[in-house]
């Protein structure tokens, strides 16, 4: 069972793209499969409402496609719901907008001018205005996580012992902290993004496709068989080694 994914994206809408054509060029040898957006559409990156409208188009169109809600992603929907709103993963000395996050440049992206130097409560109305209902609809419609095969898909991880069934939005989109570090089988390979590193790696019992977009890094794009991976690469896919033993951030 083949199943292609796409790691962790903010605003990269021309990486997005790039990566939709290797993904075509895989699937004109190999056949059509799904397509599993791992989350983080917005934040960091210059075109956050271009990825929104281009997953939404797909997705309009009736494309084999998943688009899962990443920590990111959660965190600007909130915003836009509640000025005064937390995520109750988000570290207490952090807010949407601190550079950190990169919230104020996604409300950039739209328009918002200078939303980090300007009074909260003028911004925040000024970015409801601004974001379209249909965007905030998409985001607060999209699914924590994704099973097929023997692989399962979630933003972030996993919290090891608990039924697939049973995970939390907190963890899918949040967990590090006793996922990483685990080693053990889960039951299914997980495939999630969330903490970037230089290039995918794969684990044996996890997938890491987050290879650092939001930070000058590729869009990494990739294909499931099984447990088993390939990077896709201009020139066709790139076979994934375990490396259990690697840095896991």
């Amino acid at each position: 069972m083949r199943t292609y994914a796409i790691g962790d994206i903010h605003g990269q809408l021309d990486l997005l793209k790039a990566a939709h054509d290797r993904i075509a060029a895989d699937q004109a040898r190999h056949g059509a499969a799904p397509i599993v957006h791992i989350g983080d559409l917005v934040d960091r990156g210059p075109d956050s409402p271009g990825v929104i409208e281009y997953l939404m188009a797909g997705h309009a169109r009736g494309e084999d496609w998943v688009t899962l809600l990443g920590n990111h992603d959660r965190m600007f929907a909130g915003y836009l719901r509640d000025l005064h709103w937390r995520d109750p993963r988000l570290r207490v000395d952090l807010s949407y907008l601190h550079p950190k996050i990169g919230g104020a440049v996604t409300l950039s992206n739209y328009g918002v001018k200078n939303p980090a130097d300007r009074p909260l409560p003028p911004v925040h109305a000024e970015a409801v205005a601004a974001v379209p209902q249909a965007h905030r609809d998409f985001i607060e419609s999209l699914p924590t996580s994704f099973a097929r095969g023997e692989a399962f898909f979630a933003h972030a991880g996993i919290r090891p012992g608990v039924p697939l069934d049973q995970q939390t939005e907190d963890d899918l989109c949040w967990i590090r902290d006793g996922f990483l570090d685990d080693r053990s089988d889960h039951g299914a390979l997980i495939v999630h993004g969330h903490t970037h590193l230089a290039q995918v790696t794969h684990y044996g019992n996890r997938l890491n496709l987050d290879s650092g977009a939001a930070y000058g890094g590729l869009l990494s794009a990739v294909v499931i068989e099984g447990r088993a991976a390939f990077l896709l690469t201009a020139q066709g896919r790139e076979p994934l080694p375990i490396t259990p033993d690697a840095p896991v951030r």
